[in-house]
């Protein structure tokens, strides 16, 4: 792979348990539960928040475990490099809403890039799905910078009890190019 080159990533389901044991920093049994190994960053207390969330999703939507949160894995490199998943099943709108994150050893990658197109892919797939939405903090301009190309739209703003001040954006899955 040269630097130009997009990774080739796969994104790989964890268990309620696997994202219970990443919330508690238990690196060692969360590595047992995980299909592909993973790093002491996924265990630290940035992502701890969204582990907990996951974990308790699971247990009142068990229906929701093959859109959620994932290890974004480069299969080249053997290597987990972040996460990306949905928040949850389309809603009753046929809205899905995109979360992202790469490790900051492996940023400026193409990893999260990589990630998107294939939750996008996803996405235009599923019959249920009308909507993909995504939130950015107005200073994250890595992730306008990836997520507004493909067409997004901003239709709002929110407050995010955890990340403050988000701009929403949307895309009509009718929109997504092929």
């Amino acid at each position: 792979m040269t630097s130009a080159d997009p990774p080739s990533v796969r994104l790989v389901q964890l268990s309620a348990a696997a994202f219970t044991a990443l919330a508690a920093g238990d690196l060692a049994t969360a590595d047992e539960l995980s299909p592909v190994p993973l790093t002491g960053y996924f265990a630290g207390p940035d992502w701890a928040s969204v582990w907990r969330r996951r974990a308790a999703q699971l247990t009142t939507q068990p229906g929701d475990a093959g859109w959620i949160t994932r290890v974004i894995w480069d299969p080249t490199r053997r290597a987990a490099v972040g996460r990306a998943g949905f928040h949850g099943s389309p809603d009753g709108d046929g809205m899905v809403e995109i979360g992202y994150a790469v490790a900051p050893a492996w940023r400026r990658r193409g990893y999260a890039r990589a990630a998107f197109e294939q939750l996008l892919s996803r996405a235009r797939a599923e019959p249920a799905v009308r909507t993909v939405r995504v939130t950015i903090s107005p200073t994250n301009t890595a992730s306008q910078a990836l997520a507004l190309p493909y067409g997004f739209v901003l239709v709002g703003e929110q407050e995010d009890d955890e990340d403050g001040l988000e701009l929403v954006y949307e895309l009509a899955t009718d929109q997504l190019r092929a």
